[in-house]
Formats: structure tokens, sequence, C-alpha cells
């Protein structure tokens, strides 16, 4: 047995980034202030879009995404039911009907055809998912949209550094939604923002983040000379706003993260390199539009007693595995919605998340793998 415990998810946190938090410290300005603004115009230029608005968590940057396109009752919004309840909360939050579609059985991601089922004339939007950091068919899902007058939302929580036909996730739509939570590929601790690229969306979340009030603090003390003590609230806002701290983190893995997104990457092909030859598993693949950020390693079993049994079998030798994720639509919350999706109800028996993270050593990969195949389905 060995000592050492391996977890699924695990940040990659160096000295850099507890320094660059004990500089905020010693600055005297904790808050949302100078690091956070040069985190979004840094991050923004990182994703391709004009403005980034950085926000206190992915949960915060969909609800707000809903709250931009003007999202309400007796509206509906596509979401997908294998992602985290976040994304179908944002839909609850601002009073709207979540409706499920069904994923493609190879990516998990939302499937373009269910999509397309789904849509009533009280759809006002879809929020997709790229899930485990595969971008979905982007082509596909705006070209349905647009041929509807339904906006899209991206959820791109898993998917920082990812890119689809070569462009950057982030950079392909009017709303990004991405989250810096503590193991994602990029994190600040906690946090989140959202991409766009017309000012007035920008200047609007700005306020929304900061509880409707039309200059922040920094903004005020930066500009104002005499009538920095003075603000307005034009309609309610919101406690979403990121702060210095975690954007000084932010700001130092934005710099590592292709390194830290290739050693994903080599973990991934590792993986899929060793176990290939193993019959009862279904190993992820990329689609040739795709180039995945790899948060996620999601292998299949042939069945839920056999994935079950894996979880146990790998727990024994100290080596953690996680389910992503127990359907959305069948919580006590969403099982009232009924929702027809018979790929995502039978394939989340079957997925298992393998360790996946940066710190992994090429010793735990041999752990790892050996653990699996000496597994007997």
């Amino acid at each position: 047995m060995n000592s050492k415990h391996i977890p699924v998810l695990q940040p990659a946190i160096g000295q850099e980034e507890i320094d660059a938090v004990a500089e905020v410290m010693r600055s005297g300005w904790l808050g949302l202030g100078p690091k956070t603004e040069q985190f979004e115009q840094e991050f923004a230029a990182f994703a391709g879009s004009r403005f980034a608005v950085a926000l206190n968590s992915g949960t915060a940057a969909l609800h707000l995404a809903m709250e931009m396109l003007n999202i309400g009752p007796g509206d509906e919004v596509i979401v997908p039911p294998i992602t985290f309840i976040s994304t179908v909360h944002a839909v609850s939050y601002v009073g709207a009907t979540p409706v499920f579609a069904d994923v493609e059985p190879d990516t998990m991601n939302v499937s373009v055809e269910d999509i397309e089922r789904k849509i009533t004339d009280r759809t006002k939007a879809i929020i997709v998912v790229h899930l485990a950091g595969h971008p979905c068919d982007m082509d596909a899902i705006y070209a349905l949209a647009d041929s509807r007058g339904i906006k899209v939302v991206e959820d791109a929580a898993h998917a920082c550094g990812a890119t689809y036909k070569g462009r950057i996730i982030g950079s392909l739509g009017e709303l990004t939604c991405f989250s810096f939570h503590a193991v994602k590929n990029l994190t600040c601790g906690e946090g989140g923002a959202i991409t766009c690229n017309q000012d007035w969306i920008a200047r609007k979340l700005r306020e929304k983040r900061w509880v409707g009030i039309s200059k922040d603090t920094w903004m005020r003390t930066a500009t104002d000379k005499v009538y920095a003590w003075q603000y307005f609230v034009d309609k309610v806002g919101y406690k979403y706003h990121m702060n210095d701290t975690q954007a000084a983190i932010g700001l130092v893995q934005l710099r590592k993260l292709q390194q830290l997104n290739g050693r994903r990457r080599e973990i991934a092909e590792t993986y899929r390199r060793e176990l290939s030859d193993l019959s009862w598993i279904e190993l992820p693949k990329e689609k040739p539009y795709a180039r995945s950020s790899w948060h996620l390693f999601q292998i299949k079993l042939p069945g839920e007693q056999a994935r079950d049994r894996l979880i146990g079998h790998l727990k024994e030798r100290d080596i953690a595995t996680g389910v992503h994720y127990y359907p959305c639509h069948l919580h006590p919350c969403y099982i009232h919605l009924k929702a027809v999706v018979p790929v995502a109800s039978e394939i989340w028996r079957r997925i298992l998340t393998l360790p996946i993270h940066p710190n992994l050593t090429d010793d735990d990969l041999d752990r790892i793998v050996d653990g699996i195949r000496k597994f007997k389905p």
C-alpha cells in the first residue's frame, strides 16, 4: 500500500502565487482594485475578447449572463443535464424555466439535434457547456440559434485555454462564462469572469457585480478628486465582484496556463496510450474541431456496477476518482420538469473521472494505470 494519496483534482499553486498574494496584502488594497483591473485586461487579451469582467464565481457569471439577456419568468432556456448544477440554477435565479436537451454519447456535450427538438416559442437562450474542457460544436449551435433568434451563452468553466477550430474559447460568442474555482485549470482560489465584445454589456456587468453602483471604489479613488465619496445606484445589483487577492493569484496562473494545460494533455495522452488495449474501457476522444483543455478525463465503463467497483478498487490503493456529474434533471429540485434525455440518463451511470491535474508525477500515473489494469470488470 502506497502512503501517498492521489486526489482526482488539485490546484497547482507555487511560490509565485504566494508571493503575489503577499504583495497585495502589503499594498493595503485587498478588495476590487488595480490587480482586478489588470487581470481583466490580461484575461481579455488571452481570451481574444474586447472585455473581461472579473467576478467572485462562475455561478455569478452565469447568473449575470441571464440578466444581460433580459431572461425572466415565462422564458425557457435550454441546458444540458450533465453539468455542475450552477448551469441550471442560473436559469432558475432569474425565474425562467430550464429545459434539458440530451447529450452526445461520445463527448457528453449537448446534442445540437436535441436542442432543435426542445426549442419552443418560449425559448430565449441556450447555455452550452464545454464539458471536461472539450468544446461543443459551436458552428452548428450558433447556426441553429441564429436561425431561430435565440441567444447563446457559453459555460466555459472547464474550458480555459481550449480551442474550437483554432479559435480560443472566449472569442467565439457574445457571452462566455469562466470559473476560476480552486481546482479549475486556472484558479484564483475562487472566482469567475464573463468575456464579451460590447462596451455597454461590460459596463452593465461592472455595475451589476458591484451592487448596482455606477462607479466602483477603485475607479472613484483613482479619478475623482473631491467627489470620490459619491456614487449612484440606478438598478439593483449583486455583490459579485472579484477582489485583488484573487486577481493576484489569477495573474500568475494566467502566465502559467499554457504550461499547466500542457501537463494535463501529457497526462491525458498517457492514459489514452496505456489503457487503449482494455476493451472494457471507453476512452475520451477529441473531435477534429476541438483541442480540449482536459479539465477532466472521463472514462466510460460497461455499467454502473463495474464503475462503482472500480471506484472502490482504486480507493483501496489511495487513488481518488470522481463522477462528473450526477445529472441535474435527477436532483429533487428539478425532477418535476420530467426531462426526456435518454442518453444522459443512461450514460452517467458508467462515467468515471480519473485523476488529472498538473501535480501528478509520472510515478503517480504509473500507480493509477497499474491499479486500473489490475481491476477485473
